[in-house]
């Protein structure tokens, strides 16, 4: 499997070695949803995680803000070709939130409040490369970019880091999300273009 990709963290580099291939800057944000936007009520929100034998883990907001908190300063990539360099979140890293499950899975699905689905090998949630974000550039994380949480994932195409996220599922076998059953790559790695399943 793919260790880090250019672009993720690291020393300082050129912009154009920062840009995968077929990819264009934006400096604004641009807003992409496969549906409506949910509202999502911070009384009521959980995140689950929920592993291959069926054990559930939970956290309430107010459970999650008490984890450690971490600032990934990041670029991203979204697989309609705007990357977007030098963003900045705060939120939880994936590392706090699977250190006490139980598990020998090799996959994960992503669901989101709303309904989406998205999938990748665990392996890519680990290692300081995810996390649970609810802060964008100093401010809560807007409804429209997935707030009040998001998954964050930015060494794979942005489908991957699921908006509105609610919980994640541990797998023995890879099972498609939303965009993968419909024709996106299963694992989206901007660097080797992989926005299809043929790519």
């Amino acid at each position: 499997m793919t260790g880090f990709s250019p672009g993720f963290q690291g020393r300082p580099r050129p912009q154009s070695d920062r840009l995968p291939p077929g990819q264009y800057l934006v400096e604004d944000f641009p807003v992409l949803s496969a549906g409506p936007t949910p509202r999502v009520d911070l009384a009521r929100w959980q995140f689950t995680i929920t592993n291959e034998t069926g054990r559930q883990y939970a956290w309430s907001w107010p459970q999650l803000m008490s984890l450690p908190q971490e600032r990934p300063h990041v670029d991203i990539h979204c697989v309609t070709r705007w990357s977007k360099l030098d963003t900045r979140w705060q939120g939880v890293s994936l590392d706090s939130l699977l250190e006490n499950v139980e598990t020998q899975a090799e996959y994960a699905l992503i669901s989101s409040y709303g309904g989406y689905t998205t999938n990748l090998p665990l392996e890519d949630l680990m290692d300081g490369r995810a996390w649970i974000v609810h802060t964008y550039d100093g401010q809560d994380l807007h409804p429209e970019h997935g707030g009040p949480a998001r998954l964050l994932v930015p060494h794979l195409y942005f489908w991957k880091s699921a908006k509105w996220v609610k919980g994640i599922r541990l797998l023995d076998q890879d099972e498609l999300g939303f965009w993968e059953a419909a024709g996106y790559h299963a694992y989206g790695d901007p660097w080797r273009e992989q926005r299809y399943q043929d790519d």
